[in-house]
This record gives C-alpha cells, structure tokens and sequence, in this order.
C-alpha cells in the first residue's frame, strides 16, 4: 500500500475503513443513509484531516470527461518540464531521463 503523503497511515487505514463502512450502509434509504453517514464520520474520525480523506475528493464530472476524450483523440498536452517539477514538490523519485 502507498503511504498518503500528508497523512498517517494509521488516519489513512481509518479513512478506509470509514469509506467501506458509509458505503456499507448505502442500501439504507437515502435519507437514513445520509444522517447515518454522518453519524459514522462524527463518531469514528478524530482528525478533520482523516474527516476530509473518508468523505473523498470532489470531483468535476465534466472536467473528467472532457479529459478523457482530450487523451482518447491524443490532444490531451503533456508538459514534462511541469510534470518534473511537480514531482519534485511532492518528492516524488524523478524518472531517468532518456537520451
């Protein structure tokens, strides 16, 4: 398993756990599902950050799509001197480059 950068990986087992648990009680009808996600979330996460990992990201749904198809067509730009650079601000392992 990747170690979340920024998070414990006992917060990031816990958020998991939280996920799988919400989902769980996804068969409940929408309102009890609602009030018994956040139910979970008060009551089991003791960190906002951990909070904030169990509830998930937010996603764009059109952004995503239009990304996709800008990948599927090949128009999608791929900027390596960006993306070496953003590794580096993560301190991620920069890849050998080729020559």
């Amino acid at each position: 398993m990747i170690k979340p950068v920024g998070q414990p990986m006992s917060g990031a087992v816990e958020a998991a756990k939280l996920r799988e648990a919400v989902q769980t009680r996804a068969a409940a009808p929408a309102a009890q599902a609602s009030q018994a996600s956040a139910s979970i979330v008060a009551e089991t996460v003791a960190t906002p950050a951990a909070r904030m990992a169990a509830q998930g990201a937010p996603l764009d749904s059109a952004r995503i799509e239009r990304v996709k198809q800008a990948i599927a067509s090949g128009k999608y730009p791929v900027d390596p001197d960006k993306i070496a650079e953003k590794m580096l601000d993560l301190d991620l392992p920069v890849p050998p480059t080729r020559h």
